[in-house]
């Protein structure tokens, strides 16, 4: 636990995950962890990333995990399921603030859109049984808490009470 002492408050803390860790990083952003993720990226940039903006980096490479040239969180789990748990019992995430916040896919914190401006853009069964939208202003994705969310928060909850 070398870098305990930079996360203070857990809420503060950012990662940055290795390419093979992409589905680590999406339930990391669910959670509302802000969690950078480039599918195709170097090691010298990972570190440069994590140092210029206080980024623990997430990885399952034990050579990058030796360099030591930034704060770097090892992980040894194949299993996304383990992995996160891991994550989250190490940095005692279990409590977060605000999960669904952040885009899965490119990690902005997401903006509540009123219905009206998305109506054209939304599936009928959606239109006809949802009112709450969030949307993210990077990639205009837009969220509602439909099944998909249901499906991730049941995950979310089976790995947070594990």
């Amino acid at each position: 636990m070398q870098y305990s002492h930079h996360f203070a408050k857990n809420s503060s803390i950012k990662f940055i995950a290795d390419c093979h860790l992409g589905k680590l990083a999406k339930y990391l952003r669910l959670l509302g962890i802000d969690t950078l993720y480039f599918p195709h990226i170097e090691d010298d940039e990972l570190l440069r990333i994590a140092n210029d903006e206080d980024r623990t980096i997430l990885t399952k490479d034990r050579s990058l995990s030796e360099r030591k040239k930034a704060p770097v969180f090892f992980l040894e789990e194949k299993e996304t399921q383990a992995q996160l748990k891991t994550v989250i019992d190490h940095y005692k995430l279990k409590v977060q603030p605000s999960p669904f916040s952040r885009c899965i896919v490119c990690n902005t914190p997401l903006q509540i859109i009123e219905k009206e401006k998305v109506l054209d853009r939304l599936p009928e069964k959606v239109k006809k049984y949802f009112d709450y939208f969030e949307y993210c202003p990077s990639c205009d994705r837009i969220y509602w808490r439909g099944d998909h969310y249901r499906h991730m928060k049941a995950y979310l909850d089976q790995v947070l009470e594990s």
